[in-house]
């Protein structure tokens, strides 16, 4: 009865020894895939994560100023018009 023991020894000793062979294969292969797609990525010259987050912020404080801005010239222009409307009442008196 040890022959057959021994040969599933040795299958199971190959199938095990396969296995490993293809983990390592498939490391190899994803650690080449990884460098190819980052260099591509370089390569393209795409803006990263925190570059993306530095201009938003960035858009929405510009946002902020452009807004004020505005309302401080509408405020300006209705004050010039006042100003305007009750010296030309003034005058015509």
């Amino acid at each position: 009865m040890q022959g057959p023991n021994r040969i599933f020894d040795d299958v199971a000793r190959l199938f095990t020894d396969a296995t490993g062979a293809a983990q390592g294969v498939r490391r190899e292969a994803e650690t080449m895939v990884k460098g190819q797609i980052e260099r591509l990525i370089r390569d393209m010259d795409v803006a990263t994560r925190e570059e993306v987050d530095v201009l938003r912020d960035l858009v929405a404080a510009l946002r902020s100023q452009n807004d004020a801005l505005a309302a401080r010239v509408t405020a300006l222009e209705a004050r010039l018009g006042a100003e305007a409307g009750s010296a030309g009442s003034t005058e015509s008196v």
